[in-house]
């Protein structure tokens, strides 16, 4: 099976000023950022909660519990927002009805959440639009693990903060290229 492809910098910026451009701009923009800056899978996107992500008062969390029923193998666990991101979603939040804790974090056009298979489809249709072919829904998770990886956090962590397992999963997650191995025997 095909892995999803990771981005690079120059990639994401233009994936996020395409977002800029669409029907859902903020929204849209804020569900790639999570996919590439927490490293949750499409389900996982799909089933947040606003009270998953805000506290009462509106503040944005730094880390929140993933419910079992939200994951993948039913298991919980904690998502670590950084900087970047608690950014990203308090400027997001202006487009939300706080007041309102248990509606979709990123609601679909009809307003409910969305499933897996649509908000697959919604990262499917931005991808192509910005000519990345082989990118998929799996595509920001896979970035979120290599970036991490190739800045030395170890496969432990890795296998914790992405919520598997067995740390063999995770080391499949992690790309492999060219200039990484360059640079790998540059430490010598």
């Amino acid at each position: 099976m095909r892995q999803a492809q990771t981005l690079n910098d120059t990639q994401l910026r233009r994936v996020l000023h395409y977002c800029r451009s669409r029907r859902h701009p903020l929204r849209d923009e804020t569900i790639v950022l999570v996919s590439f800056m927490a490293g949750l899978r499409a389900k996982e996107i799909a089933a947040l909660k606003i009270s998953d992500v805000y506290v009462e008062k509106g503040a944005v969390r730094e880390q929140f519990m993933l419910a079992a029923a939200q994951s993948k193998g039913g298991k919980t666990r904690t998502v670590y927002l950084n900087v970047r991101l608690r950014r990203a979603l308090a400027d997001y939040a202006a487009v939300l009805d706080l007041g309102e804790p248990l509606k979709p974090l990123f609601p679909s056009q009809k307003g409910g959440h969305f499933s897996a298979n649509t908000m697959c489809q919604l990262f499917l249709e931005i991808y192509r639009a910005c000519g990345l072919k082989d990118a998929s829904s799996h595509s920001g998770r896979r970035t979120y693990i290599t970036r991490l990886a190739n800045k030395g956090v170890g496969v432990r962590l890795l296998a914790e903060l992405a919520g598997h397992c067995h740390i063999s999963t995770t080391q499949r997650y992690i790309d492999v290229n060219a200039d990484q191995l360059k640079q790998a025997v540059e430490l010598l």
